[in-house]
């Protein structure tokens, strides 16, 4: 009954879901507690949440396409859209098993350097900020030079990541083949697994964006990167879970006195008078 018609039991008392079963209301409430849900409340509750964003996403997917008379309602209902699907489909089809070898091979790297031009240098600086505030030593160039000097003192141990939505960014591309040749641990991430990035990737992470009309922006793609990023991240800082816990501490008071003192609605709060 819940398979085949979820929407309907989230309309249904316990009483009438267990006639319309064949069973008693005692079974539901052992089947809701073996699915994980604790009682047939949160069950119905559950899937009236699941039918909403199934209904939602009907509603929303407006084909992704911005068109010239669209209003600007519908191009932010197209965008966040995009980037929402995304995020998800991202997460659906991301190898756990790769993301492991690569969190471990960060973890574990003497030295990390990213590479990215465009659109995914943001992403790459990204990744750079994250990891020096658990302390680890990460660098992110988006120089074609400098990118093939880093990576040419690059040696065994040490990982160099290069991000690229198409995978065919040739400076990118060209920095992790002479990071590999120098013995670094080479990681892709990119949306299009048999890519030329992935031909010099010993570790290869996807993405799953599709972009909307106004390709050049980078949206989808950049949100679904930075998706993965934060997976990275997370990962990493768990491997070293009491170091990352104190550099993040440490780096928060750090900043801690370049910042406005604010009240709980954001507002700024008032000098004391030193009366």
């Amino acid at each position: 009954m819940v398979l085949d018609s979820p929407h309907t039991v989230a309309r249904r008392s316990i009483t009438e879901v267990a006639e319309a079963a064949g069973t008693s209301e005692t079974t539901v409430t052992r089947f809701c507690k073996a699915i994980g849900v604790g009682g047939y409340p949160e069950l119905r509750i559950a899937l009236a949440a699941d039918t909403a964003r199934s209904e939602a996403r009907v509603d929303r997917d407006l084909g992704g396409e911005i068109a010239p008379e669209d209003d600007l309602k519908t191009v932010v209902g197209k965008v966040t859209f995009a980037d929402a699907r995304a995020v998800e489909e991202t997460a659906e089809q991301v190898d756990i098993a790769v993301l492991a070898q690569v969190i471990e091979a960060v973890a574990t790297a003497g030295r990390v350097d990213v590479y990215g031009v465009g659109a995914s240098a943001f992403v790459a600086a990204d990744l750079q900020q994250k990891l020096h505030r658990i302390g680890r030593v990460c660098f992110a160039w988006n120089d074609t030079h400098i990118m093939l000097t880093s990576a040419a003192v690059l040696n065994t141990g040490d990982v160099a990541v290069g991000i690229s939505h198409t995978g065919a960014t040739a400076d990118t591309v060209e920095a992790l083949r002479v990071a590999r040749e120098h013995g670094a641990t080479t990681v892709a991430l990119t949306n299009y697994p048999t890519s030329p990035i992935a031909e010099v990737a010993d570790l290869v992470l996807t993405t799953a964006a599709r972009e909307t009309t106004f390709r050049s922006g980078a949206t989808a793609s950049r949100i679904a990167q930075l998706t993965v990023v934060d997976c990275l991240f997370i990962g990493v800082a768990q491997h070293h879970l009491d170091q990352s816990i104190k550099a993040l501490d440490s780096t928060r008071d750090a900043v801690g006195p370049h910042r406005l003192e604010t009240r709980h609605d954001g507002r700024r709060k008032p000098r004391e008078t030193g009366k």
